[in-house]
């Protein structure tokens, strides 16, 4: 043991030096007090939509965000609102992902994270629940933690697929952990008075038709206006999206608002120009090496200048991972900052800790650079566009 002792106590010093050097500088950022924001926005177009959740430990933006964007679409239809469960949606397109990974011997990404027409691919197969029926919450938890889940079942079926022989039972192991971590799944439930399964609550309250939804994205190696597979990690279902020029993102958006439909989108949020804090989303005109110390801390403080993006640069970033497949959120509305300036109103599921109570202000350019991909009801297409589209 004494020759041991000079190891464990190296480990020390050098926990130490690691906490002095960064987890003291990290403790004293978070101290600094931030500089109060001097953004004054108008709102020129706000569509119905529901409260802001919080996603909690769990990589679920996109079913949070699919399932708000159904919840806004109900409004636009007049029908009552309903908090859809966001972790039912997310435990069955778990099992329909397992599946996947399955069948492909491994060959699949199994993170938490998806895309927005997993949402709309789930409701088709599965139904929908209300969240007062199946939370996914077990004991006094308050917000979901996939923090043991996951590592759980993808250790299951890393085993599954290194043995190459699969057991007929497998399925039922997985569910019997998602049982285990989320509660079992009713297979009927009350609500408000009345007996539902996950079929008929979705047809019978809800009551949208999924095929009535269109999925964009942007990309130049592919022909425009046709559809395409999208090679992201979290398109497991290897879905398919209709290419539109850079342009068209914000041009969609901005026809979809002022027809009363709202926007489900996702981008990536690892940029410079994107600050959570502050609930500003922009594209610096100079790079973050480029700025003075000063510059840096303005940022996001006022209204600033924006780079113009061309769709070659736009391409290259998503070429070299410079912009990923990281968050979805909600495109709500549409305002305008005091010099004039036009960004849509975004919601998100982080809670409401930031300057906007758990919402965004995102430019436009913002959007034609950072778009991965976005959903909407076609209907909120103009004519002309499902045309090109051969939509009908």
């Amino acid at each position: 043991m004494k020759k041991y002792k000079w190891i464990i106590g190296l480990s020390i010093v050098v926990c130490l030096s690691l906490f002095v050097r960064y987890g003291l500088k990290f403790y004293n950022k978070s101290q600094q007090k931030r500089v109060k924001s001097k953004f004054v926005f108008t709102d020129l177009i706000n569509l119905g939509c529901t409260s802001v959740k919080n996603q909690g430990a769990s990589n679920t933006c996109w079913s949070y965000t699919g399932n708000s964007f159904l919840e806004s679409e109900m409004i636009r239809m007049g029908k009552k609102t309903i908090e859809i469960s966001q972790i039912y949606t997310a435990r069955q397109a778990y099992l329909e992902k397992a599946r996947t990974f399955v069948r492909l011997h491994g060959g699949l990404s199994m993170k938490e994270g998806g895309q927005l027409h997993d949402v709309l691919n789930t409701y088709r197969k599965y139904g929908a629940m209300p969240r007062s029926a199946y939370s996914g919450l077990r004991g006094k938890a308050t917000y979901n933690d996939f923090r043991e889940l996951t590592p759980a079942l993808n250790t299951m079926l890393k085993v599954l697929v290194k043995n190459k022989r699969l057991t007929s039972n497998w399925e039922r192991a997985y569910i019997a952990t998602l049982d285990a971590y989320l509660g079992e799944l009713p297979a009927q439930f009350n609500y408000e008075g009345k007996m539902y399964t996950p079929r008929t609550f979705a047809d019978q309250l809800i009551g949208i038709n999924p095929d009535d939804y269109v999925g964009l994205a942007s990309v130049t190696d592919q022909s425009y206006y046709k559809p395409f597979v999208l090679l992201v990690p979290d398109n497991w279902s290897f879905d398919r999206f209709y290419n539109v020029q850079m342009e068209d993102l914000t041009t969609v958006i901005d026809q979809a608002l002022k027809t009363g439909f709202t926007v489900a989108w996702t981008t990536d949020v690892s940029d410079p120009g994107f600050s959570w804090n502050y609930g500003i989303a922009y594209v610096p005109e100079k790079s973050i090496d480029q700025m003075t110390a000063e510059e840096k801390d303005a940022m996001f403080v006022k209204p600033q200048r924006e780079k113009r993006v061309s769709a070659a640069e736009r391409q290259a970033a998503f070429d070299n991972w410079e912009t990923t497949d990281d968050h979805a959120m909600h495109i709500i509305g549409l305002a305008k900052d005091q010099q004039g300036k036009e960004y849509y109103r975004v919601k998100n599921s982080w809670g409401k800790s930031n300057e906007y109570r758990g919402y965004l202000y995102v430019s436009k350019e913002f959007v034609r650079f950072k778009t991965l991909t976005l959903i909407l009801h076609k209907a909120g297409l103009s004519p002309d566009f499902r045309l090109k589209l051969g939509l009908s």
